[in-house]
C-alpha cells in the first residue's frame, strides 16, 4: 500500500461545495482533497444545464483550478484509523494511505427516497449533473415518442410530466424544462394540438416553504399561469410503467416522474465510526469539530451543524450555508476555533425565462428583477473569472438565439470499435 502525508496536514474528504471551498479558502496553507470527480458542481445553476440554457461543462469547476494550492486524489475513502490519523483511499492506481493532522469530512448527501411502490424502478432523480443531462435527454425523447405516436392518448401520456417535491430543485427544474418543451414545440408541428401537462406534487401546504409566503404565492401563481397543475398537501402513492398514483386517488398517465423530494446524508459517513444523529448526519459542536474528536471536522449536507445565529436550529442542506460553514472552518483550522454563526442574507430562485423571486435583506423582489438578482447572485458566488465569463456568454447567447434541442445521450458512452 502506498503512503502519503496530506498537504498542509489537512485532508478533505469530498470535493463538493463544502469540501471544495474549505480547500480553496485554506489557500497557501494547502490541503489534500479526496473526491470521486475532479470538479465541484455548482448546483444552483444545474437546472439551466438541463434545459440547455447553459453548456454542461460551465456548471462545474475543475478542483485543480479552483484550489491551486491543494493536492487532489481521485478515489473513495474506505476506512479511517483515528488513532494513527490515517485514511485509506481506493484509487485506480491501488490503495493509498493518507496521513493527516486535521481531517475534514464533507461527503455531501444523496437523494432521499421513500419505500413507495415503483419509485426506485421508475423515477428519475435530479441531484447531480448526470441526473440533469439524463432528464434532459428523457424529456426530448418523450417529444420524439409523442410525435411518432398515432393514438392521441398515447401522445398525451408522453407529454405529461410529474415532479414530486416543490422545493428549490423541483420548482426550478420544472420551470426550466417546461421552457425547453415550449420552445421545442415549433419543431414538432404535429404536437401543437396535443395537450401538454406539468404536475407539481408536494406534501407541504405550499410550494417553496423555505421562502416568505408572499414570494411563494407569487411563484405558485406564475407556474399556474403556465398551466402547471400544483397539488400541495399531496404525496405520491405509487408509480408503474404507465402512470403515477397520488394519495388523493388520482391516477396520472405519464412516462415521466421526477423525484426531487429532499436529500439525506450520504451513508458513507457511517463507515468511519463517527457519531451520527437519527438522520445519519455527523454531529458537530459549534466550532464544526466532530463531537468527541480532537482533529476531525465536518460540514455541509452530511453534518448536523448548529448555528449560533439561530439557537436550537441546525443549518439546512443548502449551498449558501455550506459556503459560510467552509469559511468558518478554514479559519478554525488555521487559528483559534470560534463558533460558527451565520444569518441568511436572503434567498433566491428562478422560475424559468426572465422570471424569478428574491428575498434580500428583507427586501422582496419578483418577476424580471427577481430573476436578474438571482442570476447576479449565482454569478458572484461562482468561482473563477473564466467560469463566470463562460456562463455570462451562455446567458447572453440565450437572449438572441433559440434554445438548443439536441440530446446528449451519446456523450461518455462510446460503442465498441467496429460496431455497426
Amino acid at each position: 500500500m502506498q503512503h502519503r502525508h496530506a498537504k498542509g496536514g489537512t485532508l478533505v474528504l469530498g470535493g463538493g461545495f463544502a469540501g471544495g471551498y474549505v480547500a480553496r479558502l485554506l489557500g497557501k496553507a494547502g490541503a489534500t482533497i479526496v473526491s470521486r470527480e475532479n470538479f465541484m458542481l455548482y448546483t444552483p445553476i444545474v437546472p439551466e444545464a438541463a434545459s440547455g440554457t447553459l453548456e454542461p461543462r460551465h456548471v462545474v469547476v475543475p478542483l485543480r483550478m479552483m484550489c491551486p494550492h491543494a493536492d487532489l486524489v481521485l478515489g473513495n475513502a474506505t476506512s479511517l484509523d483515528e488513532e494513527r490519523r490515517q485514511v485509506v483511499v481506493e484509487t485506480e492506481a491501488g490503495e493509498l494511505e493518507l496521513e493527516y493532522r486535521n481531517l475534514v469530512v464533507a461527503l455531501g448527501a444523496i437523494a432521499r427516497a421513500l419505500p413507495i411502490p415503483g419509485l426506485a424502478e421508475r423515477a428519475l432523480g435530479f441531484k447531480d449533473l448526470a441526473d440533469a443531462i439524463a432528464l434532459r435527454n428523457h424529456v426530448l425523447r418523450q417529444l420524439e415518442a409523442a410525435d411518432a405516436a398515432v393514438d392521441p392518448q398515447v401522445a398525451k401520456r408522453h407529454l405529461t410530466f410529474v415532479f414530486v417535491g416543490a422545493g428549490y430543485a423541483g420548482v426550478e427544474a420544472l420551470a426550466e424544462l417546461s421552457d425547453l418543451v415550449r420552445d421545442a414545440m415549433r419543431y414538432y408541428p404535429r404536437l401543437r394540438e396535443v395537450e401538454r401537462r406539468w404536475v407539481l406534487v408536494d406534501a407541504a401546504p405550499k410550494i417553496l416553504p423555505e421562502i416568505p409566503a408572499r414570494l411563494g404565492d407569487y411563484a405558485a401563481g406564475e407556474l399556474a399561469k403556465r398551466g402547471v397543475d400544483i397539488k400541495v398537501g399531496t404525496t405520491l402513492a405509487g408509480v408503474d410503467q404507465l402512470a403515477a398514483t397520488l394519495s388523493d386517488g388520482e391516477r396520472i398517465e405519464t412516462d415521466t416522474l421526477v423525484w426531487t423530494a429532499g436529500v439525506k446524508a450520504t451513508p458513507a459517513v457511517r463507515r468511519f465510526g463517527l457519531p451520527v444523529d437519527e438522520k445519519g448526519r455527523v454531529t458537530v459542536d459549534p466550532t464544526l469539530k466532530v463531537e468527541g474528536r480532537d482533529s476531525v471536522w465536518s460540514l455541509g449536507d452530511c453534518a448536523r451543524v448548529p448555528n449560533a445565529a439561530t439557537p436550537g436550529q441546525f443549518d439546512p442542506p443548502t449551498c449558501q450555508h455550506a459556503l459560510r460553514q467552509a469559511r468558518r472552518l478554514a479559519k478554525n483550522i488555521r487559528g483559534e476555533p470560534k463558533p460558527y454563526r451565520y444569518r441568511m442574507l436572503g434567498q433566491v430562485a428562478t422560475l424559468g425565462r426572465h422570471k424569478g423571486i428574491a428575498d434580500v435583506l428583507g427586501l422582496r423582489f419578483r418577476g424580471f428583477l427577481g430573476w436578474f438578482i438571482t442570476r447576479t447572485y449565482h454569478l458572484y458566488q461562482l468561482p473563477l473569472v473564466r467560469r463566470k465569463l463562460r456562463v455570462v456568454t451562455d446567458w447572453t447567447v440565450g437572449l438572441f438565439f433559440r434554445r438548443d434541442i439536441a440530446e446528449l445521450s451519446m456523450l461518455g458512452h462510446a460503442g465498441p470499435l467496429g460496431d455497426e
